[in-house]
């Protein structure tokens, strides 16, 4: 029988630290592809990955379930995304951003898929990071305009305002590419 999230915690919290890698299975490859967006470079989303697990296994003590664990996690990734750029460890995005498999069967089409993910990933690491944050955890993630909300510590209306100014400026970066 699978553990729910709370009893992981809880598990943890009274000093089993072997189950944290439960959550590590469970989320580490939307951690990773949220990274990947923020920062656009493969290595530099598994070094903010990682490291996201490791600032979050040691704040689970202190985790209260007042927000889903998500949301919780993916502050401290957005944070550690933040920080990345802020302290110049990120690299400078390559030319070639890794390929976001298709499962269509044409090739022309395949192909077609791969460029225009490339074509997104790349103008996503053009956007301010506020912009890009926001536009992530709502089309990439699926989060709520709430959940986004509680993970970049704003209000609704802002995420709404950070949403809309990321479409149009997505738009407008796209277009003068194509």
């Amino acid at each position: 029988m699978e553990l729910t999230e709370l009893e992981v915690i809880m598990q943890f919290k009274q000093g089993d630290r072997s189950v944290f890698e439960d959550l590590v299975r469970k989320y580490q490859d939307r951690i990773y592809n949220l990274c990947l967006y923020m920062l656009g470079y493969p290595r530099d989303a598994e070094d903010a990955a990682q490291d996201t697990f490791v600032k979050a296994y040691k704040a689970l003590n202190g985790y209260k379930p007042d927000f889903e664990f998500y949301t919780w996690l993916y502050r401290i990734a957005v944070n550690t995304c933040r920080d990345y750029r802020k302290k110049g460890k990120a690299s400078v995005p390559s030319e070639y951003l890794e390929d976001i498999a298709s499962p269509e069967p044409s090739p022309e089409h395949i192909y077609q898929s791969k460029e225009t993910a490339k074509l997104i990933q790349a103008s996503l690491t053009r956007l301010p990071e506020k912009l890009r944050a926001a536009i992530i955890l709502r089309e990439l993630e699926g989060l709520s305009y709430e959940e986004i909300a509680r993970t970049l510590h704003t209000s609704v209306g802002t995420v709404k305002s950070r949403i809309s100014r990321a479409r149009g400026e997505l738009r407008r970066i796209l277009y003068k590419k194509i």
